[in-house]
């Protein structure tokens, strides 16, 4: 069993771990058991009632969250000419061709979200062994293959995060930092939870939402009922 550090051991003693907690609760709670010496982020991790082996039962989807991840995140664009400069025009950290796939293919992977117009997709499908683990291949149905850079540059700069189940049916999500004030992390939280819902694949049969569970970077989980989310 691993041993937890007395600051995890103080903030469970806040925790009824046989409790469900309504969504409010849970946030107001995960305030004080972020207490760590750094900002810690809040997640969520969902249980879904999906069998990711089936192809009909993946959950995959976007979302803005309103008061944004409190991260800045780095944006690497794929494009040439015209469509290079408009990515510049519109604030993306890194800009270029075949130039920043031979980085990438160095060793270089300083980003945390590459967008690719669509006619760049040769060049950026070669790199997918390297991006595609990492949850950073460009892809249209996440809104990174486009030609609209300003928009897409634009949402991912101000709280645009992606969600997908993995293998053990469960979507990892962040919400923003613990020193959000309380109303900012529940607007992202039910953002988040209404994009999940919204996704429910339609082979999906019984109950949707199994459970719920909200936590910050070094502390314990809180279980949040999931019939208080779910619509």
């Amino acid at each position: 069993m691993p041993k937890h550090g007395k600051r995890y051991v103080e903030a469970s003693k806040l925790i009824d771990d046989q409790k469900l907690y309504d969504p409010d609760e849970a946030l107001d709670l995960i305030k004080k058991t972020a207490t760590a010496k750094f900002d810690e982020t809040v997640e969520v991790s969902a249980k879904l009632g999906v069998d990711p082996r089936h192809a009909d039962q993946q959950v995959r989807g976007t979302v803005v969250l309103p008061n944004g991840t409190g991260k800045t995140r780095r944006v690497l664009v794929f494009a040439k000419g015209e469509k290079a400069a408009e990515a510049e025009e519109n604030g993306a950290d890194f800009v270029g061709a075949e130039d920043m796939a031979e980085k990438i293919q160095n060793g270089w992977l300083d980003f945390d979200v590459a967008i690719a117009t669509p006619d760049m997709m040769a060049v950026v499908g070669r790199l997918g062994r390297i991006l595609g683990p990492r949850g950073l291949m460009p892809n249209p149905k996440t809104g990174t293959v486009t030609m609209d850079l300003a928009r897409a540059i634009k949402e991912v700069k101000s709280g645009k995060i992606e969600f997908r189940v993995d293998k053990t049916s469960i979507v990892h999500a962040p919400i923003g930092k613990a020193s959000f004030p309380i109303e900012k992390l529940k607007e992202n939280f039910q953002a988040l939870m209404d994009a999940i819902v919204k996704a429910k694949p339609a082979a999906s049969k019984g109950q949707y939402l199994r459970s719920i569970s909200l936590s910050t970077t070094m502390g314990p989980g809180i279980k949040i009922n999931p019939l208080k989310v779910a619509k």
